[in-house]
């Protein structure tokens, strides 16, 4: 039986010629392709179109994180460019709304470019209406290609949020090679994000509109949201030639009790998930209950490879994970779940908690591309294949899809045994 970790990554590679990448978003984000998967057929539509291929009564489940300016481009005392990418905080708390918040310092894990030039502590002059809030941005340790920055700055009625918003720039995706527009600021962001986090959009969700949302509503179509916040680890190419090599990021997830309740109340109703940071969202959930269930050790965090491993984990019913996270949540007397998740999803893995997906055209060798082949197998090559021959367009900018999960023809669940295990 093949393990797991011996996937290989170039066996989910594809040929993709720059001039299908988009580099823009569609005029109209409603208007994008929909490219339908369900039961081994293709159907080609439209995104405004997409209540018409959903049932009545099925769940979807959205990431209402929002992208924050993560870019910092400062120049030093010579002149030498230096550019700052927020990842995530690190002190006085790594809660990203409690960070956001701050006044007079924080200290958050960034990559540094031009690193070598900045030698010493940078000045940044923030203008903020009527007047000028001066940063002090101080680099600290490197560890594993990031730094620890400190920034102090002067004015202690300003947030780290509002002098952010203000200088920071969006963080494109490093395959758009352009720099940020103001067109960016609002299409690089869902028009249902909320909660500030993510230095990468949750990007399946760009298409929706308001008058979608009223079409899903007039259908009958339940909606709900998630909140993980989107690491650059989404962006980290698989460089090891199998994917058990690959270390995977790890993101921070808020839950509240009342999505709980909720996928309680619809367990038999069909769960299509918004995009893949919400599919790794639900299976850590999952994961996560499952671990209390069991009795395990730190339950609120996922690991990379524990569902794998832990073939017990993959055996508990959803309805048994589901209850012990509420009966936490009762205990500690707080209505919202703070996890950190690793988890990755690979061909091997069959979601518990969702039947579809919807989501972008992703990067060759990439784990959401690994993630994909979990609800449709090997047929991503023959759907990529009617992409590219039918004028769609790829990654975070580019066209639509809905896949509906194809069970596997011969399955391969973390309950199964592994030579790891």
């Amino acid at each position: 039986m093949t393990d797991s970790r011996d996937i290989r990554i170039e066996d989910f590679n594809y040929e993709l010629p720059e001039e299908r990448i988009a580099f823009f978003p569609a005029a109209q984000r409603d208007h994008s392709k929909l490219l339908i998967y369900r039961d081994g057929e293709i159907t080609d539509s439209r995104f405004d179109r997409l209540p018409d291929f959903l049932p009545s009564g099925c769940l979807l489940v959205f990431n209402n994180s929002k992208v924050i300016h993560a870019r910092l481009l400062v120049n030093n005392a010579t002149g030498a460019a230096i550019e700052i990418f927020c990842l995530e905080p690190l002190r006085p708390t790594a809660d990203p709304a409690t960070a956001f918040a701050q006044t007079g310092e924080v200290a958050w894990k960034c990559m540094v470019g031009n690193a070598k030039r900045w030698k010493h502590p940078l000045q940044i002059e923030v203008p903020l209406g009527n007047k000028t809030v001066t940063v002090t941005a101080t680099k600290g340790e490197n560890t594993e290609s990031t730094f620890e920055v400190t920034f102090q700055w002067d004015d202690p009625t300003v947030s780290f949020a509002e002098w952010l918003e203000h200088y920071g720039k969006i963080p494109l995706p490093p395959y758009i090679k352009r720099a940020a527009d103001e067109n960016d600021e609002l299409r690089y962001q869902t028009v249902y994000a909320k909660h500030d986090g993510s230095v990468a959009a949750p990007t399946a969700g760009l298409h929706f509109t308001p008058d979608v949302f009223k079409a899903l509503r007039q259908k009958g179509i339940d909606t709900d949201f998630v909140t993980l916040h989107v690491g650059a680890g989404t962006f980290k190419p698989v460089s090891s030639e199998t994917i058990g090599e690959h270390y995977m990021h790890e993101e921070k997830i808020v839950i509240n009790e009342a999505l709980i309740e909720h996928l309680q109340g619809s367990l038999d109703k069909l769960c299509i998930v918004v995009g893949t940071t919400v599919a790794r969202t639900l299976e850590s959930l999952f994961i996560m209950g499952a671990k209390l269930h069991m009795g395990r050790p730190d339950p609120l965090t996922v690991s990379q490879w524990e569902i794998y491993d832990d073939r017990a984990l993959g055996q508990v019913p959803v309805e048994a994970s589901l209850e012990a996270l509420r009966k936490q949540l009762h205990e500690q007397h707080t209505d919202l779940l703070r996890g950190a998740t690793s988890l990755i999803i690979l061909p091997t893995y069959q979601p518990r908690m969702a039947q579809g997906i919807i989501t972008n055209f992703h990067q060759p060798q990439s784990t959401l591309l690994l993630l994909i082949s979990a609800f449709v197998g090997d047929n991503w090559r023959k759907i990529y294949r009617h992409a590219l021959d039918n004028g769609y367009r790829f990654l975070s900018y580019g066209d639509s899809n809905l896949y509906f999960r194809t069970p596997h023809s011969a399955p391969i669940s973390p309950s199964a045994p592994d030579t790891h295990a």
